[in-house]
């Protein structure tokens, strides 16, 4: 009985994200919480209590850029599901993750581990924990916090080339056509099955949904770096929504990026259907 209420609050949350896409918070934020566990400004709406029926807790949280949680165990297990933003999360003794919006993140009972929102950006998920009272341990040091950061900035050209692809695709997916218009280059080229055209008209087409970039599974990526130019070749499988159709297609996409005034800009994509995955 408790897994099949689990499976009804999961699929509802799960519509809820259709309904509320690029909103931010599903339910209004109550007041900032007080200092004492985190670190920066946290926000947590109380949804819905444990009864005798119910035996879990739901509530939402928001953390601005920079917030987090200090390191903490639920006795009874946690899981969450990030709803907006981007954010970290890390058990104790494994690496630091980053977590975004869609994604579903399980905390075990009783595992040391914390979570908050990236330096730059904010984060909301929707908790679902077993009402025993959180451990609080130890806050979380700026050489943990920061490590992502510093390991960003000792990568090399090719890793950098390919973490902005991989971050290219997740904004296509969320028709995030802000960030995407600071990558693409002024006088970026897409070439389609359907046709060639510039910047202005691929952003249109990403927001309108026109073309939604739905899901890409990345199979195989190679990068060559010329100059202050990279050609990264990407060999894909590609779940999108054309004129209201759901359609999976293999390609080979070839992404061009040159280096303008320290940073990596698009200027090509192209798709080439392949005739097998």
């Amino acid at each position: 009985m408790k897994k099949a209420l689990y499976s009804l609050f999961f699929l509802s949350i799960a519509l809820s994200f259709q309904a509320v896409a690029q909103q931010g918070n599903i339910f209004p934020k109550e007041a900032k919480g007080a200092n004492v566990h985190h670190v920066g400004d946290v926000w947590l709406s109380h949804v819905s209590n444990a009864d005798s029926t119910f035996h879990y807790n739901i509530a939402e949280a928001t953390f601005s850029p920079g917030a987090r949680l200090d390191w903490h165990i639920h006795p009874g297990g946690q899981q969450l599901l990030i709803t907006d933003g981007i954010g970290y999360s890390q058990e104790r003794n494994k690496p630091l993750e980053t977590v975004r919006k869609g994604d579903a993140l399980k905390c075990p009972p009783g595992v040391e581990h914390w979570h908050g929102a990236t330096p730059d950006t904010w984060f909301t998920y929707v908790a679902v924990t077993e009402p025993q009272p959180t451990k609080w341990l130890d806050r979380v040091t700026d050489e943990v916090y920061f490590s992502k950061t510093k390991n960003a900035n000792s990568m090399t050209s090719e890793q950098e080339i390919i973490e902005r692809s991989k971050q290219k695709w997740q904004w296509m997916a969320d028709k995030d056509v802000v960030k995407l218009s600071d990558l693409f280059d002024a006088k970026a080229k897409f070439v389609h099955m359907g046709g060639t055209w510039g910047k202005d008209r691929e952003l249109e087409v990403i927001k309108s949904g026109g073309i939604h970039y739905k899901k890409a599974d990345i199979h195989e990526v190679s990068v060559e770096i010329l100059g202050n130019t990279a050609i990264l070749l990407n060999r894909i499988t590609l779940l999108a929504v054309v004129g209201g159709n759901e359609v999976t297609n293999p390609f080979q996409v070839t992404e061009v990026y040159v280096k303008e005034d320290g940073k990596w800009k698009l200027g090509s994509l192209s798709f080439t259907k392949l005739l097998n995955p």
